[in-house]
């Protein structure tokens, strides 16, 4: 399942004055038309929206390991140990009471996936307990497995919906965010180092979905490295920014702000081992991509950390 490059939206309105009146679309006019309370809503969901995809996503993803596994080991199967299955504690979801009306046209579906996501991912949770019952009891001795494949079958439907529910929340609330992140970014004293930052991300983006593409399939050495190149460069030039911003209350950010390029120089350091590798092989393996997987998940992290 390919990561999705869930960045939260930069800060919060109530740390700039709002003074943009550059014209954006329909929904970003909305968004400035509504002011700050609404612009502060959107901006809410979005990252909280993004917090528990991401939680329930590598959440799911274990589950469904541990599903595929039941299923060998309940049909006679050699399974050794059952994967583990990353704990469920979602509190961003809690925060949602409501999707805010500065989404405007999008709001409706919104509401509606969104309602399908908590359903799926309860449903998920049920199946994943039931399943884990009756792997522990051996349950499968007396039915040959049939229960494992069935819940197995279940939880594989629910997973794909609630992907394809999250992902069209994704997709629906990014202009009002994108107006709302313009409309602070106006005069924001980070605005240059967040812009800079944004880019990594885009490239890392970029490059991580190539690896994962060419892992599924074959190994294109030419796309890797030119993806590399083009990530290289992104963090070349936000590594050259001197972090000096006016306001004090800004200035423990600087930390942040080193922390990605780090990051996305352990990242760049993976990447090349994973070319190097793919060039002996002919393939991507599953270990690198899992390593690579993890560099990426420390960057977006980092960037994370530093616009909220």
């Amino acid at each position: 399942m390919k990561k999705l490059l869930m960045l939260a939206v930069a800060l919060s309105l109530s740390a700039v004055p709002v003074s943009c009146k550059k014209e954006i679309g329909k929904l970003g006019n909305t968004v400035l038309n509504a002011g700050k309370n609404e612009a502060d809503a959107v901006i809410g969901f979005n990252n909280d929206f993004l917090d528990s995809y991401k939680r329930t996503s590598d959440h799911v993803e274990s589950i469904l390991k541990y599903s595929d596994a039941a299923v060998t080991k309940a049909k006679g199967g050699d399974v050794l140990i059952m994967p583990m299955v990353t704990g469920s504690l979602d509190y961003a979801i809690g925060k949602i009471k409501e999707v805010p009306s500065g989404f405007d046209k999008n709001k409706a579906a919104i509401e509606k996936d969104f309602q399908t996501y908590k359903a799926k991912k309860e449903s998920i949770d049920k199946k994943f307990e039931e399943l884990k019952s009756y792997m522990n009891a051996e349950d499968f001795k007396d039915d040959k497995g049939a229960k494992a494949e069935t819940l197995n079958k279940e939880i594989q439907a629910d997973a794909q919906v609630l992907f394809e529910a999250g992902e069209r929340i994704v997709t629906n609330i990014k202009p009002a965010t994108d107006a709302a992140e313009e409309t602070i970014l106006k005069d924001h004293p980070m605005k240059e180092y967040i812009i800079s930052s944004k880019k990594v991300m885009n490239a890392l983006d970029n490059a991580y979905d190539t690896l994962n593409k060419q892992h599924d399939s074959s190994f294109n050495a030419a796309e890797a490295q030119k993806r590399y190149d083009e990530l290289a460069a992104a963090v070349a030039q936000n590594s050259k920014l001197d972090f000096k911003v006016k306001g004090t209350q800004y200035t423990y950010k600087k930390t942040d702000f080193e922390s990605i390029n780090r990051n996305a120089e352990s990242f760049l350091d993976t990447y090349r081992r994973l070319i190097r590798n793919a060039k002996d092989s002919g393939k991507i393996s599953d270990s690198d991509i899992r390593s690579i997987g993890y560099a990426y998940d420390a960057v977006l992290n980092s960037y994370n950390i530093f616009v909220k």
